[in-house]
């Protein structure tokens, strides 16, 4: 099916996957994920949400999934990585791959702060051999991922959503969600996941690359942000991690 509002539930866990590549192999893998990679995860119970390129690291990949709970997350990718289509095309993918194991596991950081991927609709997966026309999308999606002191998580939440939100709404970026970690037992360790993070993070998505340079002009201006960021630094355990993101055709966060 095309229309993510018929065949996507909100999820309550994510995970945030950053697969560095061979050099030159990223429009190999994307290839192959756009069109045998989607429907079948979702045919399991998941929801594939977003794939990126990432523009400022050219051999990397980064997509994020959903799930309705831990179960249906150990369920669906049972399912998925002891099916038939998996078995067929793992090779193939994994020859792309130099790591693939840098994977944050994440729950919405308050309510009704997942994304919302009704309406949306995904086009159709192309041809083998169809070159695709994702180089004239000009949507971008910023993540950023704050790492965060131990037992700040939800503090940081709050204030974010008390401070940063309406700023970040006010000069006319889209806050597509907001996530911290989701501490819970991996329950498909076949997968692993960065377990001792703490992490809150953000997506937002811009209409190209001068909306985004705007905005941030807006906030460097901004003494309000200036004095929020000041007072979330104490709760940062290292630098903030920023991905600039440009959504592949069969994406569904940044259409």
């Amino acid at each position: 099916m095309n229309a993510a509002g018929n065949t996507h539930r909100l999820a309550t866990v994510l995970e945030l996957r950053q697969y560095t590549l061979k050099p030159g192999q990223r429009e190999t893998l994307i290839a192959l994920f756009d069109r045998e990679f989607v429907e079948t995860q979702e045919a399991t119970g998941m929801s594939v949400i977003g794939q990126f390129r990432d523009l400022h690291r050219p051999d990397m990949f980064v997509w994020l999934r959903g799930f309705q709970d831990m179960e249906t997350r150990k369920d669906a990718l049972a399912a998925f990585y002891g099916g038939p289509v998996w078995a067929k095309h793992s090779d193939a993918a994994n020859a792309t791959m130099i790591d693939s194991d840098d994977v944050l596991l994440l729950k919405p950081a308050w309510p009704n702060a997942g994304f919302d991927l009704s309406g949306l609709q995904r086009p159709r997966a192309l041809e083998p051999g169809k070159p695709s026309s994702d180089s004239h999308l000009a949507r971008i999606v910023e993540i950023s991922i704050h790492h965060l002191r131990p037992g700040t998580e939800g503090g940081f939440a709050e204030r974010f959503l008390a401070e940063a939100v309406p700023q970040i709404a006010a000069e006319g970026a889209r806050l597509l969600g907001a996530f911290i970690s989701e501490h819970a037992e991996n329950t498909f360790p076949r997968l692993p996941v960065r377990a001792d993070e703490n992490a809150f993070i953000v997506a937002i998505g811009f209409d190209g690359e001068a909306a985004r340079a705007r905005y941030q002009a807006a906030l460097a201006a901004s003494p309000a942000w200036r004095a929020f960021r000041k007072a979330m630094e104490p709760s940062l355990a290292k630098r903030t991690q920023e991905l600039l993101l440009s959504p592949t055709s069969r994406s569904l966060v940044g259409r």
